[in-house]
């Protein structure tokens, strides 16, 4: 196999992790785990989203979290990566001093609309008129949604998904998240797709956002490497899920990627060490399954 040397992981339990979880974790708990994974090497952390607290009531205290983490996260030199729907979401994350924000398009259209009420035309404008207003003040990195499929039944087209990558590049994203929202893809399909895109834009051009819910998650990361592509978002735990997918389970698991890539020698700068006492603040603070392969070599706590 032709594969890099070494891939970067980027952690988004704090994010995509917690959004899905229904009893609200303790605000000591998020900033334990979230410093916890500052320490394990993550040189980008997803640690937030600026939403209203009505659509996703996990992030109520968002600006309080990232003000406590923010020295950690700092001294460790990671990046803050949040999610933004909207112009007051930026508003809020250049207030809080984030580094990267993430706004997320569906090539499914109605999957936009469960989303965010919107159509993928409306976001993609939407998009740019917050690119041209706050680009200067903050990166943006867009996330296609649904690229891999979609929960209801819509038919996603390679060139449709070229066409929104395009659209990104344009405005001057630097990356593109391509993303598996319910985990739905396979290798052969995963390959196929990410075939056509990085022989049009590169390989450096994407981030593989990948869900398990069918259990293929690493065998979908392993075809997309084969490729060149060296960027992944990952969950400790497992954990993830989107509240408007129908079926959507959990993120690949940071511990299960880790693992194999050790297995193959391919270099992530990820303490296994310290993502493992991560993994344990989980149990300890979150009261949700944790479903990575991992979890049962793991000594385990009770939750508070």
């Amino acid at each position: 196999m032709d594969l890099p040397k070494r891939i970067e992981l980027i952690e988004v339990c704090p994010r995509d992790g917690f959004q899905n979880v229904h009893d609200i974790i303790p605000f000591e708990g998020k900033v334990a785990i979230i410093k916890k994974l500052a320490e394990a090497g993550f040189k980008r952390l997803e640690v937030v989203s600026f939403v209203s607290p009505k659509a996703i009531p996990q992030m109520a205290d968002a600006k309080e979290v990232v003000a406590a983490v923010r020295d950690t996260l700092k001294a460790h030199g990671v990046r803050t990566v949040a999610l933004v729907p909207n112009a007051q979401g930026v508003e809020t994350a250049v207030e809080c001093g984030i580094n990267e924000l993430t706004y997320v398009i569906s090539v499914s259209r109605s999957h936009n609309i469960a989303n965010v009420r919107r159509t993928p035309e409306e976001s993609m404008e939407q998009f740019k008129t917050l690119i041209q207003e706050y680009g200067h003040k903050i990166d943006f990195r867009l996330a296609l949604a649904t690229a891999l499929g979609c929960p209801f039944g819509e038919e996603i087209r390679t060139e449709r998904v070229a066409e929104m990558v395009q659209f990104g590049l344009d405005l001057g994203c630097k990356e593109i998240s391509i993303a598996d929202t319910v985990g739905m893809s396979n290798p052969k399909r995963t390959y196929d797709l990410m075939n056509a895109l990085t022989a049009q834009f590169g390989a450096d051009k994407f981030v593989m956002h990948l869900h398990d819910t069918r259990g293929l998650a690493l065998a979908n990361t392993l075809a997309a490497m084969q490729l060149g592509v060296h960027k992944f978002e990952t969950a400790a735990g497992g954990l993830g899920g989107c509240p408007f997918a129908p079926g959507a389970a959990g993120n690949v698991a940071t511990e299960d990627t880790l693992n194999m890539m050790h297995e193959m020698g391919i270099e992530t700068g990820i303490d296994n060490d310290a993502l493992h006492e991560a993994v344990l603040l989980l149990q300890q603070y979150v009261h949700a399954p944790i479903v990575s392969h991992l979890m049962s070599l793991y000594k385990t706590k009770p939750c508070v």
